[in-house]
């Protein structure tokens, strides 16, 4: 590109702030449902439905993985105490999957639909693992 010159433009501040200590961030991953999440506190993550939950309600989920900072716990025996918190917020269908069957040259057609029931969370506390 004519007239762009590298170096000391190709360095430009977008207005972001840069910050100067690392941020420690904990999160952790905890099953539910079979399946596994990703979470921190404050996350409003949708798992499977929940259906002896009422909204408002605190469920425990249990952990497979702490992060906090540079401390990574994955030892089974230290997680079996530890029991990350979350809160019911709502109750609520997923999107709706078409099924469509179709054989072709016999007349045969089949449509079904389906809608997932999710349960979203709000997780509340992660405990900090035993030293």
């Amino acid at each position: 590109m004519p007239g762009f010159r590298r170096g000391r433009l190709a360095r430009l501040d977008c207005g972001g702030s840069v910050p100067s200590e690392r941020e420690i961030r904990v999160y952790a991953i905890v099953r539910s449902g079979g399946r596994q999440h990703k979470v921190a506190v404050g996350d409003i993550v949708e798992v499977d439905k929940l259906p002896t939950a009422k909204v408002g309600d605190t469920v425990e989920l249990s952990t497979l993985l702490v992060v906090d900072g540079d401390a990574v716990t994955s030892d089974p025996w230290v997680l079996a105490g530890i029991k990350v918190q979350a809160e019911i917020v709502d109750h609520h269908k997923g999107a709706k999957i078409d099924i469509l069957r179709y054989k072709n040259k016999t007349g045969y057609r089949r449509r079904q639909g389906h809608r997932q029931q999710y349960t979203a969370i709000k997780v509340t506390e992660i405990p900090a693992a035993a030293k």
